[in-house]
């Protein structure tokens, strides 16, 4: 029997000779994984997307073999305690997930109930449900949600709620499957404190994370670079430099421009073919939105007085703080909405007087959780829906869905079920599925949650390049897409268009992103340094080329 003292001398969670294969798949899905965290570390664990990361945490958690089915060797420990017999109630008392995509995860109706719901299961006491419940609200300063509704929360207020229904179970290991994939960059630093704050107190945490450079700013113990479903490097941040290509996964710009300078200057590319003017046009604007107001309940408006136009040509990159109403301005776009006054036109045509069917061969659009999108048996189905519906031929569509799958690096994935897939290979499924149709204008909702640099960056490069694409319009959280691709920035706070120029006009000035709670990145800050001789902003490895 173990003593107390032997417990704290013990490693909180060990993991040894760890393999699985799921009951589906010919290959080993992960394979040869050993290591030790002990109480009150942060492990970072990166690699591309569908690399075996997300099935190392079903792992640690008990989801595997209990949920997916498959063949698993190897032993987990928690506190030196095997948990292969457990049952997942057992193991939820020690382990707690916040999953890649929280709408998985949120099964109540209201907040409370929502946080309230493992507690519920293990049958304790009214009084400890709301004092737990109202510890975790106040912790993550979420309390002002605790009545509201689930299904209005905006998607980062949705990932924090399931944070908190977590930390109200008081867990020792916490695991964080793309924690920060929903936040705005101010909320990811909140959420990253807090995190740095949970494992100061002693909690063991493993965080599953795309977003590297955000990650480092607390520090984290070590760092686990899984490829291929091993193991390829386990340690500090210095080592990890040394064996991790700079175009898979994204690290500081320091890093980057030091090893880039080395290699050959990147081709630079005209962005939408398909968007390019002919000397002297003048088109009318492909979208409109004039004196636009909204609101989803008669007393409180979302929207405010939004005034602009989408231009053939424009590559634009919606900013703003999580619940600012960006995702409510872009479903007034597709039609998904209608103002409560003001006008919104499509292509002329007023969006009152047409149908979401027949503005989708105008504008498609991509949602941010790929969960709302995936109903096919197959890959390929899933592609060919949307061109069928449109009348598009047969042998046309075949063309199509293979050109999309291409783009988004699942070529190898088109006779696979969608939804089991990896939440990263899920996004991308989704943002096929729009390509394949062909539409005028792309409009993206978070395009890169959940994926790895190098893949984001090879599909927005080949998107841009798309001769179909008049216009692409994208909601992001993640600045530095804004500095790569945007032409244009619209800055979104409490309904109002706050900004909208240039990225290097609207993204240099530092204070008024803040009060939007966007955080300047290293590869921002490098750009606005630059400006001057550059004119316009550059991805890292172009500007490694400068000197």
């Amino acid at each position: 029997m173990l003593t107390e003292g032997d417990l704290q001398a013990l490693p909180r969670l060990i993991v040894k000779d760890l393999a699985f294969r799921y009951r589906d798949r010919q290959s080993l899905a992960i394979q040869d994984i050993s290591f030790e965290s002990q109480a009150g570390e942060i492990l970072l664990i990166a690699g591309s997307s569908g690399c075996g990361k997300t099935t190392l945490i079903r792992c640690v958690n008990g989801l595997i073999p209990r949920s997916y089915k498959g063949e698993r060797s190897g032993s987990i420990l928690i506190n030196g305690q095997e948990i292969s017999d457990w049952p997942l109630s057992k193991i939820s008392q020690y382990v707690g997930t916040v999953l890649q995509d929280p709408e998985r995860q949120i099964l109540g109706t209201r907040v409370l109930n929502e946080v309230a719901f493992g507690l519920e299961n293990l049958g304790m006491s009214r009084a400890e449900i709301y004092e737990r419940v109202d510890e975790a609200l106040v912790y993550l300063k979420i309390s002002h949600l605790r009545e509201r509704e689930t299904f209005n929360l905006s998607g980062g207020e949705k990932q924090k709620v399931a944070l908190a229904g977590v930390l109200a179970m008081r867990p020792s290991v916490l695991l964080l499957d793309e924690p920060l994939a929903s936040l705005d960059p101010a909320s990811a630093q909140d959420t990253l404190d807090m995190v740095r704050q949970l494992a100061d107190e002693g909690m063991t945490i493993l965080m599953v994370e795309h977003r590297v450079e955000d990650v480092l700013r607390i520090r984290p113990d070590r760092i686990m670079f899984i490829s291929d479903g091993r193991v390829r490097y386990l340690g500090d941040l210095r080592g990890l430099g040394q064996v991790v290509d700079y175009q898979e996964v994204k690290l500081p710009v320091d890093m980057i421009l030091a090893r880039a300078a080395a290699d050959p200057q990147p081709i630079e590319f005209k962005p939408l073919p398909g968007g390019q003017l002919e000397a002297g046009e003048k088109p009318e604007p492909l979208v409109s939105f004039k004196d636009v107001a909204f609101g989803y309940d008669a007393d409180v408006e979302v929207l405010h007085g939004i005034n602009l136009d989408i231009q053939r040509g424009d590559v634009i990159a919606v900013l703003g703080p999580n619940g600012a109403g960006k995702t409510t301005f872009v479903k007034h776009a597709i039609g998904l909405l209608k103002p409560k006054s003001g006008q919104v036109l499509v292509g002329g045509r007023d969006t009152h007087d047409a149908s979401v069917a027949q503005i989708a061969s105008m504008l498609g659009y991509v949602f941010q959780s790929p969960s709302h999108m995936l109903f096919a048996q197959t890959v390929h189905d899933e592609l060919a829906f949307g061109p069928k519906n449109l009348g598009h031929k047969e042998d046309q569509i075949t063309e199509e869905v293979k050109e999309a799958l291409r783009i988004v690096n699942l070529i190898d994935k088109e006779q696979d079920p969608p939804l089991a897939l990896s939440f990263g290979q899920q996004k991308r499924v989704s943002i096929a599925a729009i390509l394949a149709m062909r539409s005028r204008i792309l409009v993206m909702d978070e395009p890169t949650a959940g994926q790895d640099y190098k893949n984001y960056m090879n599909f927005m490069d080949s998107i841009l390049q798309l001769p179909g694409f008049e216009s692409i319009l994208f909601i992001t959280h993640d600045v530095d897409l804004a500095v790569i691709y945007a032409n244009r920035v619209l800055l979104i706070a409490e309904g109002r268009l706050v900004a909208d120029g240039p990225p290097q006009e609207v993204l240099s000035d530092f204070e008024r992103l803040e009060a939007c709670r966007l955080v300047p990145t290293s590869l921002l800050r490098a750009n606005v340094a630059q400006v001057a001789r550059t004119g316009y902003f550059m991805r890292a490895e172009a500007l490694a080329h400068l000197c």
